[in-house]
């Protein structure tokens, strides 16, 4: 009897930890596969360049979902590694780096998941010759994609113009025309300066692009890249802050001219083959151009005093970057109200959602019911029937069913919907969607001659 009391015990010991085991991957298995019908798993994968797992070699170590800086991108479902939040992929390909046994490869999104995305040859150039577009707008996040590939660009035009003979000289023309002043835009204008291509670069913001929204101290996830006139940029982390004065100096040292506050409006190219090039001051032409303007498009202002302080933004990148702060939304969509809850979140914030109709018409149903819980537990303030008149450094003054009221603020977020880059592709004539075959060999054998 003590004997067979002893092997139980034994017994025990042993197999508890692997219930334990057991228990815990059940447990996150379940997690996942919640968080995967949260996300829409069936319907809405990653849209451009993401993680291919194949499971035949997956072993379910979990290396790729401990590495991710998105967090829940990737999960363990099963025994092998799945995407359970497809949309949030930015495709670093950390997750195919950190595979101990090979089983994931970056490939890029399918035909029906990219519906948005424009049709590219393997050298960025658009279904319009000579138009080029790189960085998240063709489907690839990263500095470092969008780096490489706005110098590669501008080497093939070198190459094509070259191959061309010099044209007559021609000072209304330039060689290239550069919108966008990313980190894509960026390279491409220091590469043209590097290969003395005459060039314009137009940007409808300021120096930096989407970077130059990044919250404070946010760390920028890049890696070795090979930038034009300064050579490999190695650091891995890099705040903002620090990224964007690297930028300035490269700028400054180059001598590289950026119209800021200028956004193009319309491109157009002849039957020659220049590109007239139409923003809101003035008119440009060039043989070639490069689109490196990401994917947010163009946001509504409101046109009100103050509008242009720093602390006036359009998208949300970072909510937990923003704490004991006061902070004023605008706007009654899905977007403004989850930004105003994902602030009201953060500790010490004061959040007043500022919306002109008198209830929320438009938004989800679980948006609805979040927003109910969050007004109750007295995180969030919502103003209705108001709009915002005037911005200060510490105030923002609402109108309120015709009275001016006074709110202190440190921060302010407008969405007031704006223009998709979408809608600017198929404006100008470039190509989105599902592939067609035959045309798109056509424009392969067109494009197989250097002219």
């Amino acid at each position: 009897m003590e004997t067979a009391f002893v092997y139980a015990a034994f017994t025990l010991l042993i197999l508890f930890p692997v219930v334990r085991h057991l228990h815990r991957t059940r447990t996150k298995e379940a997690a996942a596969r919640e968080a995967a019908a949260r996300n829409g798993l069936s319907s809405a994968g990653p849209r451009a360049q993401h993680p291919h797992i194949d499971i035949s070699y997956c072993i379910g170590c979990g290396a790729c979902t401990e590495v991710c800086p998105e967090g829940d991108v990737l999960a363990v479902i099963g025994g092998k590694a799945a995407i359970v939040n497809g949309p949030k992929c930015i495709g670093h390909g950390l997750c195919a780096e950190a595979c101990p046994v090979g089983a994931i490869t970056i490939v890029m999104a399918s035909p029906s998941v990219s519906a948005d995305l424009p049709h590219l040859s393997p050298e960025q150039e658009t279904t319009i010759r000579n138009l080029f577009i790189v960085g998240e707008l063709g489907g690839l996040a990263l500095i470092k994609n969008a780096v490489n590939q706005g110098r590669d660009c501008v080497d093939l035009i070198s190459r094509r113009l070259a191959a061309l003979g010099r044209h007559p000289a021609d000072p209304a023309i330039h060689d290239v025309c550069i919108v966008g002043a990313g980190p894509g835009g960026l390279s491409a204008s220091l590469r043209a300066i590097e290969r003395k291509l005459s060039y314009i670069t137009l940007e409808q913001d300021e120096l930096g692009g989407t970077v130059a929204k990044y919250p404070r101290r946010k760390l920028v996830m890049t890696s070795p890249v090979e930038f034009p006139l300064h050579g490999k940029f190695r650091k891995l982390e890099v705040s903002k802050e620090e990224l964007l004065k690297f930028w300035h100096g490269a700028v400054s040292k180059a001598g590289l001219r950026v119209n800021a506050g200028e956004r193009v409006l319309d491109i157009q190219r002849d039957e020659a083959g220049i590109f007239t090039v139409t923003t809101t001051r003035a008119t440009y032409r060039a043989r070639a151009a490069i689109l490196a303007l990401g994917r947010r498009g163009t946001p509504r202002k409101l046109g009100i005093p103050g509008e242009e302080l720093p602390k006036v933004m359009y998208s949300l990148l970072e909510a937990e970057a923003y704490r004991d702060v006061r902070i004023l939304v605008v706007g009654g969509g899905d977007s403004a109200v989850e930004a105003a809850m994902g602030l009201a979140h953060q500790a010490g914030n004061q959040v007043v959602l500022s919306y002109r109709g008198d209830s929320f018409n438009r938004i989800k149903d679980r948006n609805a019911q979040r927003l109910k819980a969050v007004v109750a537990a007295g995180r969030l303030g919502i103003v209705f029937n108001s709009h915002p008149v005037e911005i200060t450094e510490s105030e923002v003054f609402l109108e309120v069913a015709g009275e001016r009221r006074k709110v202190a603020n440190d921060y302010v977020w407008i969405f007031a919907g704006g223009t998709p880059p979408t809608e600017f592709l198929a404006k100008i004539g470039v190509r989105t969607g599902a592939q067609d075959v035959t045309a798109d060999g056509a424009r392969e054998a067109r494009l197989a001659g250097v002219a």
